[in-house]
Order: C-alpha cells, then structure tokens, then sequence
C-alpha cells in the first residue's frame, strides 16, 4: 500500500468588507504573509495536487502557498460539511500521493478531527494539518483513515 498525505488548510486571514459578498473577501496584509510562510513549509511536502474552495481568499491563499502542483477549483469545498469534503477528496486520481485541500471552517477543522480522531484546540485562519493516511485508494477514504504527522498554526 503505498502511502497517501493529505494537507488540510484553512484560508488565511480575510478582512470583512462592508457589501462584499462572502466569496469575494480578499486576504488581508497578515493573512497574504501568513500564507507565504506557510508555502515554504508545505513546499518541503511536494504536494502534487491542490483542491481549493472558489472563493476569493481560498484562491489567493493556494496562490501564496507558491506550490510546484495545479490547483483545482472545486466548488464543492466552498460551505462544505467534512462528508462533503471527503466526497472530494475521493474522486482524486490514485496516482496522486499528496493532496493539498484549501477550504473553510468548520469544514476543514471537523475533517480534520474525522480523519485522525486528534483533538484540536481551534483552526485558526492559515492553520495546516498534514495527514497521513492508511488507504489503498482516495476512494476508500473515511473517518478514521488517518495520522495527524504536524499542526501548524501562524
């Protein structure tokens, strides 16, 4: 069985703008610094593959990570609930080892604890988990599936 890493991250920090719809919040100042920083550390992971929620600050916070790995825009990360999330994450190619996801709390937080059963004190914005994962397959994902390897919050 050959080993699988998911890296679950939540959005950097996004400013509230009055009469901006939700999906367009940009990324503020911290949160475009943040996610740099955290670029460099995921790098080190060589993820081939990124899943991100559309919106604006999911978007420009896989922009930042600066991974060497295309980026997909799926819209079913966006409000997404964790079985909502591993319904993604399941129709990802097998040929595919290391996933980042972009998303959303609480949805990325909750699958995070689904996954490895880890107790997190909160998600903040730009926080990563890397996860390893025993399954043949990202078909065969489900809760429990999964080692919580590294939290990182900013």
């Amino acid at each position: 069985m050959s080993a699988r890493t998911l890296v679950v991250v939540r959005h950097a920090n996004a400013g509230q703008v009055p009469g901006l719809l939700d999906t367009e919040r940009p990324l503020t100042p911290g949160g475009e610094r943040d996610a740099r920083a955290a670029g460099e550390e995921i790098r080190r992971l060589a993820p081939e593959l990124v899943l991100c929620s559309p919106s604006v600050r999911t978007r420009r916070t896989a922009e930042l990570l600066g991974l060497d790995a295309p980026v997909e825009i799926e819209r079913d990360i966006y409000e997404a609930y964790p079985d909502d999330l591993l319904g993604v994450l399941r129709r990802t190619d097998d040929e595919i080892a290391s996933v980042v996801l972009v998303g959303h709390n609480p949805g990325v937080h909750e699958l995070v604890v689904a996954l490895t059963d880890a107790r997190l004190d909160g998600f903040p914005p730009c926080a990563y988990a890397v996860i390893e994962l025993d399954v043949p397959s990202w078909e065969e994902l489900a809760p429990g599936s999964g080692r919580l390897e590294q939290m990182s919050r900013p």
